[in-house]
């Protein structure tokens, strides 16, 4: 079994890493924004699937990438982790519904509440302490998970109608629409902005650039927060106007 993954702040990456140890196999993870990641999901038949839900939907970028591959999910055996930072109702399900259109068989879903990444709002922020209550909790329901594998079980949060009808009357049917395209909503401040150039360099879209020493935004975000909690110097927002707290640990 391998990982795929997309990740902003490093909550999905690992989960799918830690997810493997757990489980036995080894940690051969793919970000599926690289090239690798397509030519390991076509020589690999199973696999583990983690991504962070937006607005109990799937990422534009992770949607994308689903069509981009049509061809290659025939047969393939995956297991879904969403990440969230707090509730998403059927974060696994949306991705397996979207999969399994592709002849993708869905094994199970776990879903793992993770510190919250949208650095530039107050809601769901909390304490260094807190962040790390939750990533040792999210670490125990994946080892649990993976117990319940062994002994072949695979759990199915996520998965069912009431998880479905909860994801889209809480979340899809207001704010649903948000993920269906890229953002341009990005906003760099040049006259904070040291050039340093790390937004652009792990964009995963590369909707970031550099002019000289300054970095610009196209029209490409995909609201993964990685530029914002990346930046050495606070210039970058998205959805709010000033950094809180930035969140970007493994």
């Amino acid at each position: 079994m391998i990982g795929l993954y997309f990740s902003g702040t490093g909550n999905s990456r690992y989960a799918a890493e830690r997810f493997l140890l757990e489980c036995g196999c080894d940690t051969k993870l793919y970000a599926i924004e690289t090239e690798q990641a397509a030519q390991q999901l076509a020589n690999h038949d199973a696999m583990v699937f983690a991504y962070p839900v937006q607005y109990s939907a799937v990422p534009k970028i992770v949607r994308d990438f689903v069509k981009e591959h049509a061809a290659l999910w025939q047969g393939k055996r995956v297991f879904v982790i969403a990440t969230m930072a707090l509730f998403s109702g059927d974060g696994a399900g949306v991705l397996a519904r979207l999969l399994r259109q592709y002849g993708a068989e869905i094994l199970g879903g776990l879903h793992l509440m993770m510190p919250d990444s949208i650095a530039d709002e107050k809601v769901l922020k909390r304490s260094p302490e807190k962040n790390r209550r939750l990533v040792e909790n999210a670490g125990r329901k994946i080892a649990k998970a993976a117990a319940l594998i062994r002994n072949g079980k695979y759990p199915q949060q996520g998965l069912g109608f009431l998880s479905r009808v909860a994801g889209f009357l809480t979340q899809r049917l207001w704010f649903g629409s948000r993920t269906r395209t890229c953002s341009s909503k990005l906003t760099i401040d040049a006259s904070k902005c040291v050039g340093c150039g790390r937004c652009a360099k792990q964009c995963p879209t590369g909707n970031i650039t550099m002019t000289g020493r300054t970095a610009h935004s196209a029209e490409r975000c995909t609201l993964c927060y990685r530029c914002v909690n990346l930046c050495p110097v606070q210039a970058i927002t998205l959805l709010g106007k000033q950094v809180i707290v930035q969140s970007m640990k493994y």
